[in-house]
């Protein structure tokens, strides 16, 4: 489930400001904060990560849908050697020790653990920001009330579209229905509700009307995740939008954003997977409001783009650390052997001295480009897996050569419809 990378949550009010609840240097762009900033801006200060990163825990990798893009390839049956209650809170009271300030509880789907509740009311009692990441299916008159006690400071549900369109992705007829129906359940009981897309060309379509349900039915949050390739994701990477799908569905999100700003709707909008977004907004601003492009600048310059391996952690079902959910193929060690904040603070591992390196050493366009300092070199597990080389250019990012201030045309990387790669 979850679509897609880190899937975290952000909620309104109060959050945009990094006292509260510290997401602020996550690996996701955050549209609605720098809406607000063109209304009224502020110094950008300097760079602050968190004390710790945002751990998003997939609990178990059973799941009762067999999604097209699941990065943790669930399936409905158990799995063996899954952590136990037991050792899910001796990881919990580490991770607090630690300065771990949020829980993501995901899956699989997190509702098919029977301890499910006890954990989330746990972490509530240890002063986690606690978020739930449902497909939403489960959630129904049986455990709503179950789900209303554990006061999540978020759930999340992921939508791939609407109707049969998503039904089509999650493989379950009537799943839509089932999910819409959870995600009423959760905001007629005050819950803090998102929705997640990730979008394809097979789903794209659906983009307008899923803003528009946004609205209709008074969902707090709209995450929107490019594809990455991980998981099952990685298997139907040569279905992933291409670059001028990808620019459209961007200048959709921003204007109806703006729109909402505009209007005093407070709904929140965030992207992630494709950190190429925060420059391509700065782009934006220069088209529709040229004086405010030198604050957006240096505000997007503080977020400082992808931060996995180093503001956002994942832990899955067998307690395998991994730089973000979308590095499920790389281990950096398992916590029934090492505590957590042990590994998570290693750079022995190769990978993780390149991710906490700043600025990372990357190659190719994204080496070269002008805002890499925005963007961070975006999604290295994307660069891995089609290049080999996680420190490859992003074959991902869709700003053309001008855009990133490299010379047009030059031999870069590039890939296939066929998934192979060639230099053009």
């Amino acid at each position: 489930m979850l679509g897609a990378l880190i899937h975290v949550k952000a909620e309104l009010p109060g959050l945009l400001s990094n006292t509260r609840f510290p997401f602020g240097k996550c690996t996701m762009f955050r549209i609605s904060q720098y809406m607000q900033e063109l209304v009224a801006p502020k110094q950008p200060g300097p760079k602050q990560n968190p004390p710790a990163p945002v751990v998003i825990w997939n609990l178990i990798r059973r799941c009762n849908l067999t999604c097209k893009h699941c990065y943790s390839i669930s399936a409905d049956k158990d799995f063996p050697g899954e952590l136990s209650t037991d050792e899910i809170f001796s990881v919990m009271d580490d991770l607090k020790r630690f300065r771990v300030p949020v829980l993501i509880l995901s899956g699989g789907e997190p509702l098919l653990r029977a301890d499910i509740f006890a954990i989330a009311q746990r972490a509530k009692a240890m002063g986690f920001y606690v978020g739930l990441s449902s497909n939403g299916t489960l959630i129904d008159a049986t455990n709503i009330d179950r789900i209303a006690e554990c006061d999540f400071d978020y759930v999340g549900v992921s939508l791939d579209g609407m109707g049969a369109t998503h039904d089509k992705f999650r493989r379950m007829e009537g799943a839509f229905d089932a999910s819409l129906k959870g995600i009423r359940l959760c905001r007629d009981l005050g819950l803090k509700i998102g929705v997640r897309f990730t979008m394809t060309q097979d789903n794209a379509h659906d983009l307008p009307r899923l803003l528009e349900l946004v609205e209709d039915e008074g969902i707090d949050r709209f995450y929107f995740s490019h594809l990455n390739y991980a998981g099952r994701g990685n298997k139907n990477r040569k279905d992933d939008a291409q670059h001028k799908l990808t620019r459209w569905a961007m200048d959709l999100l921003f204007d109806t954003c703006w729109d909402y700003q505009q209007r005093g709707l407070h709904k929140e909008f965030t992207t992630g997977n494709n950190d190429a977004d925060g420059v391509y907004f700065l782009y934006w601003v220069k088209k529709k409001f040229p004086d405010k492009a030198a604050n957006i600048r240096a505000r997007l310059a503080q977020w400082g783009g992808n931060s996995s391996g180093v503001n956002v952690a994942n832990i899955d079902n067998l307690g395998n650390v991994h730089p973000d959910t979308m590095w499920w193929h790389y281990n950096l060690g398992n916590i029934r052997e090492r505590p957590f904040s042990e590994i998570w603070t290693d750079v022995s591992d190769p990978l993780m001295a390149g991710l906490k390196q700043f600025p990372r050493r990357v190659s190719g366009r994204c080496g070269d480009c002008q805002h890499f300092d925005i963007c961070n070199g975006n999604t290295r597990v994307r660069a891995q897996q089609l290049t080999g080389d996680a420190w490859a250019e992003d074959p991902g990012c869709y700003l053309d050569d001008e855009e990133i201030g490299v010379e047009p045309g030059r031999e870069r990387l590039t890939v296939t419809p066929h998934i192979r790669l060639r230099r053009a």
